[in-house]
């Protein structure tokens, strides 16, 4: 059986792969979680990105890049919107 792909929290890590989530395999679950509602699959994101912002603060000793963890949770949705 197929091991999820769930953020592995505070680290916002893959449980599965241990690679930064959301993970290639993550993706590809929720946009076939979310394939009737984009909207809600933006908000939702938009949603785990506070909470992984949050997170790393308080547990990394510099604080990540907005630029670079708002594409990690929102950038691969906005692109793959625009091809």
């Amino acid at each position: 059986m197929r091991r999820p792909h769930l953020p592995l929290r505070p680290l916002w890590i893959c449980a599965a792969c241990a690679r930064p989530w959301p993970c290639g395999e993550a993706r590809v679950d929720l946009v076939r979680r979310y394939a009737d509602d984009p909207v809600g699959l933006a908000g939702h994101l938009a949603g785990l990105l506070r909470e992984a912002t949050t997170d790393l603060d308080w547990i990394c000793p510099e604080p990540p890049d907005p630029a670079t963890i708002r594409r990690r949770f929102l950038g691969w949705l906005e692109r793959m919107r625009h091809g």
